[in-house]
């Protein structure tokens, strides 16, 4: 596998010259201003209002006050970002660490800012048809208000809120940054190419899609025996955050944590069971190929650390100048919109690519509202399972430029996760769906067709032992705290449960909690779900692409600029798709089953 040594690190300095200078220091006490100001008409307003309160004076106000989040929010967000591209890449930089934590008791006014203003939508419910046939900033934001007054329901007092946001600083934040100081500063020395070396983390979990087996054993028992060293910190750290969310949803009248993130995610409890009913249906399938994948690797059962295993002949490696030029012109085939994006992103550094010790595991999309841009992380390591991660994480970048460009404010960007992979998934595909068509022979068939099958799998059946293991953590994490023997425990059974007799029992993955970030956020719970949901609407959408080719194009960009202003439901409709129904589910889950017939006769 090739090593990239032309791996880019992402440039922000149009953002702010540094950490230290004048520019980033005006751009906090401007937001300390913002909000002060703002916080100071609520003041004076809000004790005003009641339901008798006129309809053009109200108007007047949810808009006065839309306005004014909309502005705190394009720049919060713009200095978070700023600030989490020097934490998640160099764990290390202490003054990085110490402006980020500046921002965050900055940021909590704000948030209480917000959380007021939904109080108030939800004591004018009965009033918004009235407001929103008036003038002004609040009848563009109907979709915003009305979803905001039916969140209402969900708050605490306004002091209690205001205590939940100030101890979160040293509570369930401090445990989320806990867990990424401790994962993202782990090296290990591993023996590579007859040379030992130390391996960050990222680097080493790569080594699972490595072509040698052997490689991939030792890194499995060298990662395991890292996360042993590193559990006690890490269990700690969990179940500081998991009690924390289950406090807070019980005072907040919250039936549970799904409830919380079924509203977040914008579906309902009866969508969530269809989904999940399909996808347990489709686990025999997944263990067809799991099986088969075994035999072609000529085992009985496939353990974990073949999972990833790379398959045929083809040992593409690609540098990172070539999988720019790759994803730049299967983009160019699907939308001349979506490739000068792409395009754009390569040129100006908007990823930060390489691997290096004390930078963040795992792929994501930072918004930079103020530039109307993205910035990307990724690991690369040559493999085409990195070429596909960066199409998908540029699926995020142009979903933020579609919303952009369509002049949405912050409050109206709002997507919720299940809409957020919709153009993640599509990118992806668009990348898995050129290279078999471009295949030259069975071996080569053979290798993508088990890299799409390694990513659906994921977004399948382990999406579904993650969902599993989070409802059995919280359901226990309410009784008591949980010993890191017993949070491996939970995550042993939800992975038999939905892998089966699919994987080699004897070598699962029981510590895949300590790396994946999402458990560790109190505001994340459940993040797991939404992935599945973006692959099974991402590839409905793909089929409709098929179907009518170039004029589906302005449609998709329309729906993509339209996902913080609607519910899952009411989009997928604009297509035709009913995803209350379980039938919708399952017949994107056929694509997946004729590739694994395809993967069977190969």
């Amino acid at each position: 596998m090739t090593k990239p040594q032309s791996a880019p690190r992402w440039d922000v300095s149009n953002v702010f010259p540094g950490l230290e200078s004048p520019e980033l220091e005006a751009a906090f006490t401007q937001l300390r201003a913002q909000i002060a100001v703002l916080q100071a008409r609520m003041d004076a307003e809000l004790p005003q209002v009641d339901e008798n309160t006129p309809a053009p004076r109200l108007a007047a106000l949810l808009s006065e006050l839309v306005d004014g989040l909309n502005q705190i929010f394009d720049l919060g967000g713009t200095l978070e970002s700023y600030l989490v591209a020097f934490v998640s890449t160099d764990s290390y930089n202490t003054l990085a660490q110490r402006r980020y934590s500046e921002y965050e008791q900055t940021w909590v006014p704000a948030q209480m800012l917000e959380m007021r203003l939904r109080a108030l939508a939800g004591k004018v419910a009965a009033r918004l048809d009235e407001v929103n046939a008036q003038p002004g900033s609040a009848a563009a934001h109907a979709f915003y208000l009305r979803d905001a007054a039916a969140q209402s329901r969900y708050q605490m007092s306004e002091a209690e809120e205001t205590l939940a946001a100030e101890l979160a600083l040293s509570g369930g934040n401090a445990w989320g940054r806990l867990q990424g100081v401790v994962t993202s500063q782990m090296s290990v020395p591993f023996e590579l190419d007859g040379q030992m070396q130390k391996l960050p983390m990222p680097a080493l979990i790569n080594l699972r899609s490595h072509p040698d087996g052997d490689v991939r054993r030792r890194a499995y028992e060298a990662e395991m025996a890292a996360w042993e060293s590193a559990r006690e910190p890490l269990a700690a750290a969990l179940n500081g955050v998991k009690g924390t969310v289950e406090t807070l949803n019980r005072r907040r009248g919250r039936r549970d944590a799904v409830h919380s993130a079924l509203d977040e995610a914008r579906i309902d409890q009866p969508t969530l069971d269809a989904m999940l009913g399909a996808m347990r249906d489709s686990f025999p399938m997944f263990r067809q190929y799991f099986q088969a994948k075994a035999r072609k690797l000529g085992k009985e059962k496939l353990p974990w650390w073949d999972l990833f295993a790379p398959m045929g002949q083809n040992s593409q490696s690609f540098t990172y100048d070539a999988a720019r030029s790759y994803i730049l012109e299967q983009f160019g085939g699907f939308s001349p919109h979506l490739e000068s994006f792409a395009q754009r992103a390569f040129e100006k550094n908007w990823i930060d690519a390489e691997q290096r010790s004390g930078k963040q595991g795992g792929a994501f999309c930072m918004s930079l509202p103020l530039q109307k841009e993205s910035r990307i992380l990724c690991n690369f390591d040559g493999s085409f399972d990195q070429v596909s991660t960066i199409a998908h994480e540029l699926g995020h970048g142009f979903h933020d430029d579609c919303l952009f460009r369509a002049g949405k404010t912050n409050l109206q960007r709002r997507t919720p996760m299940t809409l957020a992979e919709t153009a993640s998934i599509l990118c992806e595909t668009i990348i898995m769906e050129a290279a078999y068509a471009e295949a030259r022979d069975d071996g080569q068939k053979l290798a993508i067709l088990d890299s799409a099958l390694i990513n659906d799998s994921q977004l399948i059946v382990d999406i579904s032992s993650r969902y599993l293991f989070e409802q059995a953590l919280f359901e226990r994490r309410a009784q008591s705290e949980l010993s890191a023997d017993e949070i491996c425990e939970l995550m042993r059974q939800a992975q038999l449960q939905t892998y089966g007799d699919g994987l080699d029992e004897r070598y699962l993955h029981p510590y895949m909690w300590t790396w994946k970030p999402h458990y560790y956020s109190v505001g994340l719970s459940f993040y797991n779900f939404p992935y599945a949901f973006g692959l099974l609407f991402g590839l409905g959408l793909y089929a409709e692409y098929r179907a009518r080719g170039a004029e589906f194009v302005p449609d998709y960009m329309h729906l993509l600029a339209s996902t913080g202003e609607g519910t899952a439901a009411e989009l997928g409709a604009r297509f035709g798709l009913d995803l209350t129904q379980p039938d919708f589910w399952r017949k994107s889950l056929r694509v997946v089953e004729e590739r694994i017939r395809q993967y069977q006769a190969l």
